[in-house]
């Protein structure tokens, strides 16, 4: 489930300034309308009792009936959200299983879902952390795996006698003697949306690597070879970039053992298919036999991938997308790819389309299926799907992002300004307007840097929403009007729009100044003026 949020783009064609100021004054009102507008209703497999809306009640409820907690923060937006409910929670073995925890789901757009989410450490969507009665965190399920993979994990999970923060302690030590149950734990281990062991987010690649040695010492082999597997994809990839130094010829190994072998590729498939190209490119140097070998295995890995059954339509379109990136790798910039790789790409994306009716599923496969499009160079066939659609989604903004993307890749501005501003009226829920708003901002300073009072017009509209949202400065609201001041003060270099600037900092000043005292939020919304004001 390695599905990629694309960055986004829309707004209507570029006008006079009269006109576009005309336009920003009408965004505005919509904003401030739509931001006290709730999220629409959140759909959930059935046969769960999810727990909503009050997570400590949810908390009391697993400490008196001593059960853990399973708590599933995401957002109906999300593919990957969405491709867990389809492929996870919609079995029955899940459902069954789910009367021996108290399950907890988390929008990011229910109230204090962002105050919540710096509670638990969240970083992202979907974020599944299993909590013992008492409230102590076991471990972070990884969301990326298959059913049986998950649900080994969720069991190991719930029969372990101790949090994974005390199993990692043991594992980093020397001569680490481990049960193979806390080998797997470990392994299967939820990295990408860990917050809570003790390890510096620049430091997961070495750490992971150090448990591979010490696994592989211990007489585990599999779980060593994903934690290496890991360990060079978290380098590769460089979110955020990673320091220590990495023993390339270990990963190297680990890498090649994995691709020659069926059933460990099968069993890795999620490691495989998520960052082929980069870890290809970190592991060997262009135009050498080396880079040639590595390409080869990896590529015929891919193909059996992504012609698996037993995988996930999401899944095997990630493989596929993994064989356009390495394509892709060496060749020139912009040369088209093959045709039988073309063809492919065109006969499995539309297989799945037909295929694919499940509602949670579709949200994920479009998106799996429009980026390997947009990918392989077919932008016009990548907008089709995406067009077809907006009217199916349950949220159609998505997708108009990904319709933004494929205009800004062809130089067309207009067309991505429209489909920014499209996405940003039609999303719904605070957390999720201020995320669209973000990208649409940062779209507008890029594509229109002289239309200041549109630029204005929507930096106006984003603080009025902020006003109005509770917990506004926590979590991914906080990082979304990080991401809005910053592009403001690039975009006021040289203090070209001193004016303009100085109305917004003035605006989130008058913010800041209605938060209670003592309030943490207090700290966070002045950190957000410095930009601004310097």
């Amino acid at each position: 489930m390695t599905i990629r949020l694309r960055t986004l783009a829309a707004s209507l064609m570029l006008a006079a300034a009269s006109a576009a100021s005309a336009a920003s004054a009408a965004s505005a009102a919509s904003a401030a309308s739509a931001a006290q507008t709730p999220p629409a209703p959140v759909h959930l497999p059935p046969g769960i009792a999810w727990q909503q809306g009050d997570v400590n009640a949810a908390f009391a409820l697993a400490k008196a009936s001593n059960k853990p907690l399973l708590l599933f923060w995401g957002a109906v937006w999300c593919p990957p959200c969405n491709q867990v409910k389809a492929t996870i929670f919609s079995q029955q073995a899940f459902k069954d299983r789910s009367s021996f925890f108290v399950p907890v789901y988390l929008d990011g757009d229910s109230e204090s879902a962002q105050k919540l989410g710096e509670r638990f450490k969240v970083r992202g969507y979907p974020t599944m952390i299993l909590f013992q009665p008492d409230g102590t965190e076991i471990t972070r399920l990884p969301g990326e795996v298959d059913p049986a993979r998950y649900m080994q994990a969720l069991s190991l999970g719930m029969n372990a006698t101790h949090p994974v923060r005390q199993t990692l302690a043991s594992a980093l030590k020397n001569g680490a003697r481990l049960k193979p149950d806390e080998w797997r734990m470990l392994a299967d281990y939820s990295w990408d949306t860990d917050g809570d062991l003790p390890v510096p987010a620049e430091r997961i690649a070495e750490t992971l690597q150090t448990l591979a040695s010490h696994a592989r010492a211990d007489h585990a082999p599999a779980e060593a070879l994903r934690l290496e597997l890991k360990a060079v994809a978290t380098a590769a990839v460089g979110e955020p970039k990673q320091t220590g130094t990495l023993d390339k010829t270990a990963a190297l190994a680990a890498v090649g053992e994995v691709l020659k072998d069926p059933k460990l590729s099968r069993s890795d498939f999620d490691v495989l298919v998520a960052s082929p190209a980069e870890i290809t490119a970190y592991l060997s140097a262009k135009d050498t036999p080396a880079r040639n070998r590595l390409v080869k295995q990896w590529d015929d890995a891919l193909t059996v991938l992504a012609a698996d059954n037993s995988l996930s339509a999401t899944d095997r379109l990630s493989a596929l997308d993994g064989r356009v990136s390495l394509a892709r790798l060496d060749a020139p910039k912009g040369a088209p790819l093959a045709s039988p790789l073309l063809d492919t790409v065109r006969q499995q994306v539309a297989a799945a389309d037909k295929a694919t009716t499940n509602v949670y599923e579709r949200q994920s496969v479009i998106s799996a299926g429009a980026d390997t499009l947009t990918d392989a160079g077919l932008l016009d066939e990548s907008d089709a799907l995406l067009k077809a659609e907006l009217k199916r989604s349950p949220a159609p903004y998505y997708f108009m992002s990904g319709l933004a993307s494929n205009a800004k890749a062809r130089g067309d501005k207009a067309t991505a300004l429209s489909w920014y501003q499209q996405a940003y009226d039609a999303s719904n829920g605070p957390a999720t307007r201020l995320r669209w708003g973000a990208s649409y901002f940062s779209g507008l300073v890029e594509l229109a840097p002289d239309d200041a009072p549109r630029i204005q017009g929507l930096a106006t509209s984003l603080l009025t929403q902020v006003g109005q949202t509770p917990n506004a400065f926590y979590g991914t609201n906080r990082r979304a009007l990080t991401k809005v001041v910053t592009r403001l003060a690039q975009w006021n270099k040289g203090g070209a729009h001193d004016s303009t600037v100085q109305t917004v900092a003035k605006q989130l000043e008058g913010i800041c100044s209605k938060l209670p005292a003592g309030d943490p939020q207090v700290a966070a919304c002045e950190s957000l003026l410095q930009p601004v004001k310097a």
